[in-house]
């Protein structure tokens, strides 16, 4: 069964299905199409159970998705729906979640140095909470936004280990951050909490625990200035999948310890984060084709004098110009290539290596690999590929980035859209919204 979910097209199952038969599913679709473009399936269901588990482990804090992750429109619209909040960084991002109906007060415009026009348009459209790190842009939104909430992030100073360290290019010294709380409070600025990010692939739970004690000692400065401190931003960083190196379970623990202890519930602080990573990375699996293979082999020789140990070069239709960009900017990144067809244990494998489509020779996916031989129109698939992929990837060469498909089990929908209705036609054609009644809907389909 399909429905839709704005403009896209949801394919609805009945029963639960394993990446593997969903990816084979629409391998046979494109074989009838004659297309051996790659394609990427996005499972919503697994965004719509990481926001539900997400108030499970953090009962405390709002989400404020970050969309720069994946700014896909239906992870957009299924988020909205389901009442998330949302972190923007630039006009764009702003405009693409209020037009599907999202209050002004459920954003953060959370770039701390942003372009004049842009503040103009938070302005104009009533977006009132940003970021900030700097007196000049202190001066910027005196001059063109003087009522906006603003929010003062910090950089924690700490040894703990991240991938990506964002405190190199935001954030202010916690030690330095009184003299932008003085400096606000003399344009007559109204600062309503602070912010911090740990940074990207953060390895270590417990800086988080730092940077919420750091944040406590700022937002106590600012009290004392004057400013009504009600909102504390503990920024993302949060594991996607359930394969990263400390689990989701070990970072919350510790930022729980840590908000019981700074910000007990008793003040009433509101507490939000920015997760993106956390929401979408495992809903997105990528599917790409063999477009063709070369066979090197190896000076070794066994025991006749005949030369072994092929090695197995394949190129596939999607590479680091496209969704694997990751590979290159996302310091987190890692890819696992699996076979879709079937494998035995006792198969004979080959040293292989995996390439993209372009001509520019940065554009290895994988290397070193143990696969079974493949032939050429045969796929492999990639999990986890939903975070700083798609949103980054160019055209380059003239490759088109892949289709989308959406797929939903049919419980999880329901509970999302408990009004939502199939389409009754003999056809079985989708030609229905989210939102029908079920009279209106036969009458209009039927």
């Amino acid at each position: 069964m399909n429905n839709y979910l704005g403009d896209q097209v949801v394919d609805i199952h009945q029963t639960d299905h394993s990446i593997p038969s969903v990816i084979s599913k629409y391998v046979d679709l494109c074989k009838l199409e004659d297309s051996d473009d790659s394609f990427i399936a996005c499972n919503l269901g697994d965004i719509v159970y990481k926001y539900n588990d997400w108030f499970r482990t953090f009962p405390r804090i709002k989400p404020f998705y970050a969309m720069k992750c994946n700014d896909d429109s239906a992870v957009l619209k299924i988020l909205a729906d389901l009442g998330a909040n949302f972190d923007c960084a630039s006009k764009s991002e702003i405009q693409k979640v209020l037009s599907m109906g999202v209050c002004p007060s459920r954003i953060i415009y959370a770039n701390p140095c942003k372009q004049s026009s842009m503040i103009r348009f938070a302005a104009k459209s009533n977006v009132e909470k940003m970021t900030f790190d700097n007196e000049s842009e202190l001066n910027k939104v005196k001059r063109i936004f003087p009522t906006a909430k603003l929010v003062l992030r910090i950089s924690p100073q700490s040894n703990f280990k991240v991938l990506c360290d964002l405190g190199i290019k935001f954030g202010v010294n916690p030690e330095k951050a009184i003299n932008l709380l003085r400096a606000a409070k003399n344009l007559g600025l109204d600062i309503i909490g602070v912010s911090f990010h740990v940074g990207s692939g953060c390895q270590e739970p417990e800086a988080f625990a730092s940077a919420i004690q750091q944040a406590r000692m700022v937002f106590d400065q600012g009290r004392d200035l004057g400013f009504n401190m009600t909102l504390l931003d503990i920024g993302g960083g949060f594991p996607g999948h359930a394969g990263a190196s400390v689990s989701f379970d070990a970072f919350s623990h510790v930022v729980n310890m840590a908000l019981d202890k700074y910000f007990p519930a008793e003040e009433g602080i509101d507490l939000i984060a920015e997760p993106g990573r956390y929401m979408v990375a495992s809903a997105f699996t990528i599917a790409v084709n063999i477009i063709s293979k070369r066979i090197e082999t190896r000076h070794q020789h066994d025991n006749n004098g005949e030369l072994i140990n092929p090695v197995v070069m394949y190129f596939v239709s999607d590479g680091v110009y496209g969704s694997f960009n990751c590979l290159l900017y996302d310091h987190a990144a890692e890819v696992k290539i699996k076979p879709l067809k079937y494998v035995d244990v006792n198969d004979m494998t080959f040293e292989s290596s995996v390439w993209g489509p372009t001509c520019d020779g940065i554009d290895c996916i994988a290397t070193h690999l143990q696969l079974p031989m493949h032939e050429v129109d045969e796929w492999f698939y990639v999990e986890n590929m939903g975070a700083y992929t798609i949103a980054a990837a160019s055209t380059f060469n003239g490759m088109q980035n892949p289709r989308r498909i959406y797929y939903c089990d049919e419980g999880i929908w329901l509970n999302v859209y408990p009004k939502t209705v199939y389409n009754c036609a003999q056809s079985g054609t989708p030609d229905l919204r989210q939102g029908h009644s079920l009279q209106n809907t036969c009458e209009k389909v039927c």
